[in-house]
């Protein structure tokens, strides 16, 4: 090898022994750095997750708006059918049910005692 591609050589690896605590030391700060901004994001991601949380425990969450159905006139028809059956099924089940109740509201009163008095000749 050639002198003064020795020296050159030497150059660089004195350079680079030279630079390397100063770029292992820079190095160590931008990873705390990068730590520290990390912890300060999940703190403040945990402080805004709460937040959310005591918003969405104090009002209530809007309700989406109903879906219009695309109902052919036939599908139309038959579903106001069904829930015409369905209601007129309720109706019937509460006027039964009524008059049911009362006839059990009789049976379960008690029957009337004989009025207990001092005078038990008579």
């Amino acid at each position: 090898m050639k002198i003064k591609r020795l020296r050159k050589k030497i150059r660089r690896l004195e350079k680079r022994l030279r630079e390397g605590p100063n770029k292992l030391a820079e190095l160590k700060r931008r990873l705390e750095a990068a730590e520290a901004a990390k912890a300060l994001s999940a703190a403040r991601k945990s402080a805004a997750r709460a937040a959310a949380a005591l918003i969405a425990k104090t009002k209530p969450a809007a309700k989406k708006p109903k879906r219009k159905l695309n109902l052919s006139p036939e599908r139309r028809a038959q579903l106001s059918a069904a829930m015409k059956a369905r209601w007129a099924a309720k109706r019937t089940a509460e006027a039964n049910a009524k008059t049911a109740l009362p006839a059990q509201d009789f049976r379960s009163e008690p029957s009337p005692q004989p009025p207990q008095g001092g005078d038990a000749s008579v």
